[in-house]
């Protein structure tokens, strides 16, 4: 039996010490969040057991019907930071303004950004779901941290990852130094590191998009998933479609296996239907640590400024050769990768 182990408080502190200068108050950031979503998959394993699945009967800010489990991360994540002195502003998927810290609490130099449950819709059926966070360094000189704290663009992001729920649960973060994985041992309590040091193939065998939304995409964009059915072979090498509703569980099997994962815009979301800060940036830093890339079609992702707590945008993003694919034929078109204006939605 081996007995050596890494658990993820040990590396935090292990890659900190490679850096002079450092406080260690990111790293403690990271363990919080790591602690936070620890007690979201203790909630999501009793799920079926007790009163946390189903509807809440309220909407978030987007119009979109949240459950139970939306709710309760939420709350989770937030009571894990609010208190420690290491955040100055919070903001949410599921609330539509920021979250100051508390008065009685000390702001500290980060802001986090934070979809508590992506994937939500899964939750009834017993499939995957995650969380994703943002970290940022706050630019504001004091006080309890401002909009534009949190209105940084992705490149400009200190750190970012995702927890996955699944057959196990997985912690995937990066600090810029690389991306690194960690699986929950649940005998114990902790995170062990699991896949050091992660690379996306530049090539996947995967491809992952609601292909229910084809009739409303334009045609660059329905031309390019014909090239990955494999109806072009001059271009690509067909692929393997696999997709499963939650961004986190298709992104994560992409990094391993390789593959693209792409939500575009369309008729009925012509600015793309996924979120800039919550999901896209985040992700797209992942993505890049790992070798691989994230665009909105055409551009970088991580240039984008945003202005606004719920920008949308379209995404693109896996496999840095597949993700280029999507670009190059995209730009042959001649087209925006969004629609200046809403299109009217055909009826099917």
């Amino acid at each position: 039996m081996n007995t050596s182990v890494t658990t993820i408080e040990r590396f935090i502190m292990d890659q900190e010490d490679r850096y002079p200068d450092a406080t260690g108050e990111l790293s403690n950031l990271l363990y919080d969040l790591a602690l936070g979503t620890k007690m979201i998959a203790a909630a999501i394993r009793r799920a079926g057991l007790v009163d946390v699945l189903g509807s809440n009967h309220t909407d978030n800010v987007q119009g979109e019907e949240q459950q139970k489990l939306d709710v309760l991360a939420n709350d989770i994540i937030k009571n894990s930071l609010s208190h420690t002195g290491r955040v100055c502003v919070m903001c949410s998927e599921e609330e539509n303004e920021i979250i100051p810290v508390p008065e009685e609490y000390e702001a500290g130099k980060y802001a986090v950004l934070f979809d508590p449950l992506d994937g939500s819709s899964n939750i009834d059926v017993n499939s995957a779901v995650g969380t994703i966070f943002s970290i940022y360094r706050r630019i504001s000189l004091e006080g309890r941290g401002t909009m534009a704290d949190i209105l940084q663009p992705g490149c400009k992001q200190v750190a970012a990852g995702y927890v996955m729920y699944g057959s196990s649960t997985m912690m995937v973060y990066t600090t810029g130094q690389g991306v690194h994985g960690f699986t929950l041992d649940p005998t114990i309590g902790e995170f062990l590191l699991s896949h050091p040091r992660i690379i996306t193939p530049r090539v996947g065998k995967y491809y992952s998009v609601n292909e229910s939304n084809f009739a409303r995409w334009d045609r660059p964009m329905q031309h390019v998933v014909r090239g990955l059915h494999g109806d072009r072979p001059d271009e690509i090498t067909g692929k393997n479609s696999r997709y499963i509703g939650s961004l986190v569980a298709d992104f994560h099997r992409n990094l391993i296996a390789g593959g693209v994962f792409l939500y575009p815009a369309d008729t009925k979301n012509p600015r793309g239907k996924l979120r800039l800060l919550y999901e896209a940036a985040p992700m797209a830093f992942i993505a890049e640590q790992a070798e691989g890339s994230a665009t909105d079609g055409v551009n970088r992702i991580l240039d984008i400024e945003p202005t606004g707590l719920h920008q949308r945008t379209p995404l693109v993003i896996g496999s840095r050769n597949d993700v280029g694919y999507v670009a190059d034929t995209l730009r042959r078109q001649m087209v925006p990768s969004r629609p200046a204006e809403p299109l009217q939605a055909p009826v099917l």
